[in-house]
């Protein structure tokens, strides 16, 4: 199988699962849920890691593609995924700080209404986050395809 298929052929696998990712988060932030989002996300996560190692195999081999930016559409994903982890993390602080609470314990003093409230604010935020960066992982991916 040529290189170039080979190649093709991955983005397109991260463009899928991604993109699917993406939309499914975009759906359960709209909807305010959490269902099964995270294994599709974390999917996600995986297929953009083995095309960056893909994307290492064929550089090894030799592969020539069409434009050089295919290297950056090739591993650019992990980067995203990693920042968004960090944007998460984040997010989820924020939560906390806009309600006046130190940490996670001060959450925990509260009355249980209010606690299931900022729980479910910080799995809004941190599903928001994740459904960006995999479209945004989605929209490289079919770069990458366009020009392997």
């Amino acid at each position: 199988m040529p290189e170039a298929t080979i190649a093709e052929i991955g983005a397109l696998a991260v463009l899928a699962v991604n993109g699917a990712a993406g939309a499914y988060a975009g759906l359960c932030w709209w909807l305010r849920t959490a269902r099964a989002v995270w294994p599709l996300l974390r999917a996600g996560q995986v297929a953009a890691g083995v095309q960056a190692l893909l994307a290492g195999v064929l550089f090894a081999a030799g592969f020539a593609p069409s434009d050089s930016l295919y290297w950056l559409y090739a591993l650019l994903p992990v980067a995203i995924g990693f920042v968004a982890e960090q944007l998460r993390i984040v997010s989820a602080e924020q939560v906390l700080e806009n309600r006046g609470l130190a940490d996670a314990q001060a959450v925990g003093a509260l009355p249980e209404s209010e606690q299931r409230s900022v729980v479910l604010s910080v799995v809004r935020r941190e599903i928001g986050v994740m459904a960006l960066a995999a479209l945004v992982v989605a929209f490289l991916a079919l770069r990458a395809a366009l020009i392997a």
